[in-house]
């Protein structure tokens, strides 16, 4: 019985959840090193708007499996990210293309919001 080698960006104890999980240790990795399109959601578990987007944050990792990668910060675990990012209020979205970052969405928004966004990037 072989065991697949665990991925560093999705957290033991997520299964169902498309949705990467990005932090200060794998950010440079996932995120400023990926080839793909990031989408990435800066977000804590106390804020109603976040969980308000979880559901779509998660269809939206699925609807871009393999084109680009969709995933969370959470900002209570990983304050030097948020501040290296400048992020002052939950949600806020990054869009980011070749490591650099390219759009950033602030508050909730529709699901077409963000795979315009997306689509776009992929397109360009």
């Amino acid at each position: 019985m072989s065991s697949k080698p665990s991925d560093p960006a999705r957290p033991s104890g997520t299964a169902g959840h498309a949705a990467l999980a990005f932090t200060a240790q794998n950010f440079r990795q996932e995120v400023l090193s990926s080839p793909q399109p990031v989408l990435v959601d800066f977000t804590a578990s106390w804020c109603g708007p976040c969980q308000r987007l979880a559901p779509i944050i998660e269809t939206l990792a699925v609807k871009y499996a393999g084109k680009a990668k969709v995933g969370k910060v959470d900002v209570d675990s990983d304050q030097e990210l948020a501040m290296e990012y400048g992020i002052t209020s939950v949600p806020t979205i990054l869009f980011f293309k070749k490591g650099e970052l390219v759009e950033t969405v602030m508050g909730y928004n529709l699901e077409s919001v963000f795979s315009s966004k997306l689509d776009d990037l992929l397109a360009g």
